[in-house]
């Protein structure tokens, strides 16, 4: 009865999940965008003023692009779900004096739950009862090893690591078992506290998306002003102003890259699926540009530099140390002494360690669809993946009947082992502990006293292993004269000490490499970890951090922002950190002008995820709140995915780059000759139908051919692009006003020949045909801004010789197909014609190619 009350009072023990993603506000989603509302604007006023065709060109590409755009987006979403899964369904409580089994949703604040290895914590807990307990809490914590707990107090403000007498929802109990107070429920529980943390970050718009919304601004206040320009100055010269509004939407269709978002949208596609081979799935579209813009990639440790597989590495022996190769769970690896490669069963003192190592155990490894797994501590499955390698027998052969518990003031655990009528004890534990316990040592399989000299031995053995970032654990052994099981200290004495295994977490063996392809291109790399400073330390230079040292969650707590921002100057690793931590260095990066990526794969890391300009959540090992947070998921969780996609962002930038100038340089060309037209007093160079056929279909098709360019040479080795960069800046303004205006004037000079020597209908013909053949020409130099075509390859990129070909096909056919001359009011060229406008063109390519070529040789 009084749960039912507390049920009211606390509510249900369940999560607010995720906010459903509706379909219609992705789909109103790609209608927003600034150059989308213009183009509907226009087609809005073409429909009003009769022009039905023009408006129904315009409503076809916004519509296109919306559905492109749509499609993608709504994919990526499908493929990420809920928080609801962290949950167990079940748990075991106490409620009237009598054991229960009930929904974890139902839970409330004073339940009493039972635990037991395997078990997710359903809720947050005060331990009350502990034997052997530990919890892997890498999901919340980021700590790799699991976690001693046990009843006793601890400071009240004791950070969420250090508080071992608590277990927290969503973790999970690997050894064990115990009974805790429920204290917190759903969203007060500290998984709960995150995902509200997470929930109030605000999505930002992207730097392509705010680039080209300044972009979009700028040219409608160009168009507008142009335009009222010229219709308010033709009006006073007292054209008629129905004629003179018909020229001003020309004007204004010539001006407005009404194919820019399509090709914008199309590219980031096309990019969306090259990164999806390579192993990175992209929510968003623009995701892929920005990942080119990185300059810091914030990472956790466990799981994404490292393997989250704990693997012995070192052995000492008195008898000398050895070597263990080989990584993960994966039981294959040779042991190697003094540089050569030994048979481990040979070895006598070995074999001893590693049949105590394998029998003081309750871990195991299987092999499953995507690899080797450990069910267990994987400080244990270290033992029997190392008893593999070795190819000793199976423990399941031998017969334990007895075990002494590891707890954190033993800080060791022995089990005793009868076999043949004889009873033996093997005990493993910290080695400073086993060491006290022990009095002798066992050197070529004979035992001998322990004294003074070969204990410091030990201890600088194990001290060692630990400024290696190894974790340490000592091994010894005991034959029992009688079966007194429950004597503790007595099994426990005497013992035969055996020697030190050095247990590590080992780096991702590719992502050394990985890191090194960070430095040459600039990209700064932090690691952010729960784990302990002397092993983050370890890894970090292990896999090429410059790391002079580590700080801790606890020190950042003592920092203002001021010293924070400081310390982010230098080469530091940040250890024991908690989901504010990383959330405040994330923000302090980005209030510097950084733009920030952040890896992760834990609840804890959600927060932050989800406010970095790239959220890259790890596929495999990634819980699904940080999926449901992140803008990329790793889907081999693999650290060179990254810098993979990296490199792809950074080419699908700079292809981006060369379409915009292209489209704003033919467009300007466009505008140039319009404008130029209509002050002459000349009838209309181009028709409104004309503009949006070259806008629509010409210049589009051959600017997406732009977007296949493969990465230049050396994509990698240049710094990140400055955050504030804008796609065109003044060089390029100058480069394409220098174009624009080639094409603009030579289309004019084109039409008045044309015009003196024949109808109207004639020199409209030649001046839209011109600009379309000279587009498609111009085009070519926007393949590269640094080198000149022989070096580029002219056929590198066949899609845009199929672009040109195709462009140059379908305006013929609209200068000689019946029904396309009447759509865009087109007439017959001879010869003549199209020799001029082939003359006019070729200057633009020449003399590029010249100055490319000269400034490439000076180079």
């Amino acid at each position: 009865a009084e749960a039912q009350l507390r049920l009211q009072r606390f509510g249900s023990n369940i999560l607010a999940g995720a906010e459903v993603v509706k379909w219609y506000r992705v789909l109103i989603r790609q209608f927003t965008n600034f150059l989308i509302l213009i183009l509907a604007f226009a087609a809005c006023v073409s429909f009003v003023l009769g022009d039905i065709l023009d408006a129904i060109a315009i409503l076809a590409i916004v519509i296109l692009n919306g559905i492109l755009g749509f499609v993608q987006e709504w994919k990526a979403e499908n493929a990420l779900k809920s928080l609801k899964k962290m949950l167990s369904p079940q748990c075991r409580v106490i409620r009237d004096q009598e054991i229960q089994d009930i929904k974890a949703s139902d839970l409330v604040p004073g339940d009493i739950v039972l635990l037991e290895r395997g078990n997710l914590v359903p809720a947050d807990m005060r331990l009350i009862d502990t034997v052997d307990l530990k919890a892997d809490e890498a999901a919340l914590t980021g700590e790799s090893i699991p976690v001693d707990k046990h009843v006793d107090a601890v400071a009240e403000d004791a950070y969420i690591t250090a508080r071992s007498c608590m277990v927290w929802m969503g973790t999970h109990i690997v050894n064990g078992r115990g009974r805790g107070i429920v204290v917190s429920t759903g969203a007060d529980t500290e998984f709960g506290r995150i995902a509200a943390l997470t929930g109030q970050i605000e999505e930002t718009a992207t730097r392509l998306q705010r680039q080209l919304a300044v972009l979009a601004k700028q040219l409608t206040v160009i168009i507008l002003s142009v335009t009222t320009a010229v219709v308010f100055l033709g009006w006073l010269g007292g054209k008629p102003p129905l004629q003179m509004l018909l020229a001003g939407i020309s004007l204004a269709v010539s001006a407005i890259p009404e194919g820019l978002p399509a090709v914008v949208t199309i590219t980031l596609a096309l990019g969306v699926r090259v990164m999806a081979r390579k192993k990175a799935l992209l929510r968003h579209l623009q995701t892929a540009e920005t990942l080119g813009a990185t300059s810091v990639i914030c990472t956790d440790k466990t799981g994404t530099l490292t393997k989250n597989e704990m693997t012995i590495q070192k052995v000492w022996l008195a008898s000398g140390a050895i070597d263990i190769s080989g990584a993960g769970y994966e039981p294959t690896g040779e042991f190697i002494q003094n540089s050569s490669a030994i048979d481990p069963l040979a070895q006598v003192d070995l074999r001893a360690l590693l049949e105590t190592g394998q029998r003081c155990n309750h871990a195991q490894i299987l092999r499953s669809a995507e690899g080797w797994v450990a069910l267990g501590s994987p400080t244990e499955a270290a033992f029997i993946v190392a008893a593999q390698k070795a190819k000793l027998p199976d423990a399941s052969t031998y017969q334990i009947i007895h075990e002494h518990s590891f707890d954190s003031s033993r800080k060791r655990m022995s089990v005793i082992e009868e076999s043949a009528g004889k009873l033996t004890v093997h005990i493993k534990g910290a080695p400073e502990t086993v060491l006290e316990r022990a009095d002798k040592i066992l050197i070529n399989g004979q035992e001998e006293v322990l004294d003074d000299a070969l204990r410091a031995q030990i201890t600088q053995a194990y001290e060692g292993f630990a400024r290696q970032g190894l974790r340490t654990l000592a091994l010894a052994r005991k034959t029992l004269g009688s079966a007194d099981l429950s004597n503790e200290e007595k099994a426990e004495t005497e013992l035969t000490f055996l020697g030190v295994v050095g247990i590590i977490d080992p780096p991702r063996t590719e992502v050394k490499e990985a890191i090194a392809k960070t430095k040459t291109a600039g990209i700064r790399v932090i690691m952010i970890t729960g784990d302990a400073p002397d092993t983050a330390l370890t890894v970090g230079r292990q896999i090429g951090l410059n790391a002079e040292k580590a700080v801790t969650g606890a020190d950042i707590a003592n920092l203002s922002d001021e010293e924070l921002s400081a310390l982010l100057e230098q080469d530091i690793i940040f250890a024991r950190t908690v989901p504010e931590d990383k959330f405040r260095i994330v923000k302090l990066l980005q209030g510097h002008d950084q733009l920030v990526a952040m890896t992760g794969d834990g609840v804890n890391d959600a927060p932050a995820l989800k406010q970095a300009d790239i959220g890259i959540a790890m596929g495999i090992r990634g819980t699904d709140v940080a999926k449901g947070a992140a803008d990329m998921v790793l889907l081999d969780d693999n650290f060179t995915s990254i810098v993979a996609a990296i490199e792809e962002g950074r080419r699908q930038y700079t292809n981006i780059r060369k379409f915009v100038s292209y489209l704003v340089c033919s467009n300007f060309g466009e505008v140039l000759a319009v404008f130029i037209n209509i002050l002459t007093g000349a009838p209309l160079i181009l028709l409104p139908i004309q503009i949006l056929g070259v806008n629509l279909v010409t210049d589009s098709v051959t600017a997406l051919s732009l977007g296949f360019e493969k990465a230049e040479q050396r994509t990698m080795d240049e710094k990140p692009r400055n955050i504030n960069q804008p796609i065109l800046d003044r060089t390029t303004f100058m480069t394409l006003a220098l174009f624009g205006s080639y094409l603009g004037f030579a289309t004019l000079g084109l039409y008045y020949v044309a015009l003196e020597g024949g109808s109207y209908e004639h020199a409209n013909t030649v001046a839209f045909t011109a600009l379309v053949f000279m587009a498609n020409i111009l085009v070519i130099n926007f393949r590269s801004f640094q080198k000149p075509l022989h070096k580029i390859g002219l056929f590198s990129n066949p899609w845009m010789l199929c672009a040109i070909a195709l462009m140059i096909t379908l305006q013929t056919l609209a200068v000689y197909m019946p029904a396309l001359q009447t759509v865009l009011k087109t007439q017959i060229l001879d010869w003549a014609d199209w020799r001029r406008i082939l003359i006019a063109a070729l200057p633009m390519i020449v003399v590029a190619e010249l100055y490319k070529i000269l400034k490439y040789n000076r180079k």
